[in-house]
C-alpha cells in the first residue's frame, strides 16, 4: 500500500449524486490517483439530520453508486468511529489504515478557503495534501496557497435538491445513479421532510 496516492472525498452523501461522482472521477484523473475513497460522515457538526437517511443507508447508497467503478471505494471509517465527524479524525484514521500512502483530501474551494478555521489546521496539512475543487456558484481560486486546485465539471445538482424532488414527487433519475434511485424508492427515503 506504500506510495499509493489516495483521494479522500468526505461528505454527508444524503444521498450521493452524480456531482459527487464526477468530482471523484475528475480528481482521480487529474492527480493520477490510485483510488478515491468516499467517506460518509456519521453526522457532521454543521448539519442536522432530521427526516434524512440513516448512516447505514447513506453508506449503502455510496457502495451501490460505485460498485461498478474500481477507481472509487467507500470507507466506513467515520461511521464506525461514531460521534461528530472532524476531518482531522478521518485523516488520522486513514493514515493508520493506509500506512505510507499519500492522502489527498478533496473539498470545495469555498470550504478549503476556510481551512484555518477547521479543527487542528496545522496538523491537517501534515496528514494530507488539500485539493480545492470549483463548485457551482464559486469561482475556484487560481491558487489556494499550498493547496492543489482542480477544475471539475460543474454539475448543478445537490443532495438538498434530490431530497426536495422526492418530497414533491419529481423524478430523481439521472441526478443519482440508477442503483441509488432504486434504493431510495425501495426504502421510501426522503418522503417525509421535517413534518413526518
Amino acid at each position: 500500500m506504500s506510495n499509493h496516492r489516495i483521494g479522500v472525498l468526505g461528505g454527508t452523501f444524503d444521498p450521493i449524486h452524480v456531482g459527487h461522482l464526477a468530482v471523484a472521477s475528475e480528481v482521480w484523473h487529474a492527480l493520477n490517483l490510485d483510488r478515491v475513497l468516499l467517506v460518509p460522515a456519521l453526522r457532521q457538526p454543521l448539519k442536522d439530520s432530521e427526516g434524512q437517511a440513516t448512516p447505514q443507508q447513506r453508506l449503502e447508497m455510496c457502495r451501490l453508486a460505485v460498485a461498478a467503478d474500481d477507481r472509487i471505494e467507500v470507507s466506513d471509517v467515520d461511521i464506525v468511529r461514531g460521534d461528530v465527524t472532524y476531518t482531522v479524525d478521518t485523516l488520522t484514521d486513514l493514515a493508520a489504515t493506509y500506512p505510507g500512502a499519500e492522502l489527498f483530501f478533496i473539498a470545495g474551494a469555498d470550504a478549503i478557503s476556510q481551512l484555518s478555521e477547521w479543527r487542528e489546521p496545522e496538523r491537517l496539512v501534515t496528514l494530507a495534501r488539500f485539493v480545492a475543487v470549483g463548485r457551482p456558484g464559486h469561482d475556484a481560486p487560481t491558487t489556494a496557497g499550498p493547496h492543489i486546485v482542480v477544475d471539475a465539471p460543474q454539475i448543478g445538482v445537490s443532495s438538498t435538491e434530490v431530497r426536495r424532488r422526492r418530497r414533491t414527487g419529481a423524478p430523481v433519475r439521472y441526478l443519482v445513479p440508477d442503483t441509488v434511485a432504486e434504493y431510495i424508492v425501495q426504502h421510501s427515503l426522503y418522503l417525509g421532510g421535517s413534518h413526518g
